[in-house]
């Protein structure tokens, strides 16, 4: 009965343990502070010759946090063309119901066409997104279950799963908690 209470102890502790952060860019100078987050896959849609994969990473600029969303698609055949503009927006719903909105920022992309070697369509359509007042606090303390991301002329839904096994690098993700774990990051 003692060994199972330590082990119930510590298999708690772990799972709250914070991820330790990782930065592609960490700077500090006389004209401010710039950090961001490494990439992490959150969401991986594979099927043929077909596939979807959505990148998170966290940034902070002077005091100024944001979402930096990136979407990279491939396929053999035509792929179809999504854009962010300053009406943009991401949804995501919370595992206690509440949803939380981010805004994009006034940057209009539509992606970057790429033909590769292989014969792949390949376009990566990237976008910044900024935070509301109050939503951080939501996103620290409970997992994100569904996202959806209004393009300029549709919306498309991404169900985030607890663990995520990539295809892609092979790695393990954990989609719903990365605000959990990346938002200490940037944010105290």
């Amino acid at each position: 009965m003692k060994n199972l209470f330590l082990i119930i102890v510590l298999l708690s502790l772990n799972s709250f343990a914070q991820k330790p952060c990782e930065y592609s860019v960490n700077v500090k100078d006389s004209i401010g502070i710039y950090k961001e987050t490494k990439s992490a896959i959150v969401h991986e849609f594979i099927f043929g010759n077909t596939s979807k994969y959505v990148f998170f990473s966290l940034a902070l600029t002077d005091e100024m946090p944001s979402l930096t969303v990136q979407i990279l698609q491939k396929s053999k055949d035509f792929l179809k063309v999504n854009c962010f503009n300053k009406n943009s927006r991401i949804f995501f719903q919370l595992e206690n119901g509440k949803v939380v909105t981010l805004l994009a920022s006034d940057q209009e992309n539509c992606g970057a066409p790429v033909k590769d070697d292989l014969g792949f369509n390949n376009r990566i359509l990237s976008g910044t997104f900024l935070f509301l007042n109050g939503t951080i606090a939501d996103l620290k303390t409970s997992p994100v279950s569904t996202m959806r991301i209004k393009f300029t002329t549709e919306s498309q839904d991404y169900i985030f799963k607890k663990e995520l096994v990539s295809e892609m690098d092979k790695k393990t993700y954990y989609p719903g908690n990365y605000f959990i774990d990346f938002l200490p990051c940037i944010i105290n």
